[in-house]
């Protein structure tokens, strides 16, 4: 099983489109481990945000993501990064495919809903950075096995 982190952008947020979403990737087969609501600071979106510092377009993203509150949290199923990331659809919502998360609510490169992980490396460090070991829970739900057996 593999772990990746989800957060649901202020935009997701303010146009309440959080639960709509999240009940995809259940519908999927992914397993809810972590979430929770929180006002994003300045901090802890530039942690989050480490590897684009300096980039022209930084301060618009540390902006966007302290603007509004935010759900975050973790995902788990077979190949959960790959899946989450292709249910996503393309960063820029007006080129996003529909059917995607994207492509069905997004028309904006920045307002794109929904950040996932992209790679399990990045998974790892985004986890531990919003959440602590104690707040990710470990259970199995009763008839899993006709969501992901074979896998």
């Amino acid at each position: 099983m593999q772990r990746t982190l989800i957060i649901f952008k202020p935009d997701c947020v303010q146009r309440r489109l959080v639960g709509s979403i999240l009940q995809r990737f259940e519908a999927k087969g992914l397993r809810l481990v972590a979430l929770k609501l929180i006002k994003v600071d300045r901090a802890l979106g530039e942690k989050h945000y480490a590897e684009h510092k300096g980039k022209p377009f930084f301060e618009g993203l540390i902006s966007f993501i302290t603007a509004s509150p935010v759900v975050v949290g973790v995902l788990e199923g077979n190949e959960a990064i790959a899946v989450v990331r292709t249910m996503l659809g393309a960063t820029n919502g007006a080129a996003a495919a529909p059917g995607t998360i994207r492509g069905d609510y997004s028309i904006s490169k920045q307002n794109n809903l929904v950040h996932g992980s992209d790679s399990p490396e990045s998974a790892e460090r985004e986890i531990a950075l919003w959440f602590n070991p104690a707040e990710l829970a470990d259970y199995t739900i009763e008839g899993e096995s006709w969501v992901s057996a074979g896998s």
